[in-house]
C-alpha cells in the first residue's frame, strides 16, 4: 500500500468536527495525543525496564499516521508529496553534510 492509498482509506474513517481552522484542530490535538501515548511507552521501558512490545508500538504508530494523514488531508497535502518532500531535504542535506545539528534551514 502507498502512503497515498493509505491516506484516501484512512479518510473514510475520518468522522470528527471540523468546526475549528478548517477541521484542523481535531488532527492536530490527536496527533499530540498519539505521540503522547507511544513515548509513555517508550519511557516505561526506560524507567521500568519493561520489555518492548512491537506489536503495541505498531499500533501506536499506526494511530500516529491516521492523525499525520488526516492533518494532511485538512491541509490538502497528499502523503506522497509530504514523504517525496522530505526524503529531498534530507538527501539535500546529507549531500552538503547537514544532518547534524539543529534548525530547518541547515
Amino acid at each position: 500500500m502507498d502512503l497515498n492509498e493509505y491516506q484516501k482509506m484512512a479518510r473514510t474513517t475520518a468522522i470528527y468536527p471540523s468546526r475549528l481552522d478548517g477541521g484542523m484542530f481535531y488532527p492536530a490535538l490527536g496527533l499530540a495525543g498519539e505521540v503522547g501515548e507511544l513515548l509513555n511507552k517508550i519511557k516505561k521501558v526506560g524507567r521500568d525496564g519493561k520489555v518492548l512490545d512491537k506489536e503495541e508500538m505498531a499500533g501506536e504508530l499506526g494511530d500516529v499516521l491516521w492523525y499525520v494523514s488526516q492533518l494532511a488531508a485538512e491541509l490538502g497535502l497528499d502523503m506522497d508529496y509530504i514523504a517525496e518532500k522530505n526524503i529531498k531535504k534530507l538527501k539535500d542535506r546529507m549531500d552538503r553534510n547537514a544532518l547534524k545539528g539543529s534548525g530547518d534551514n541547515r
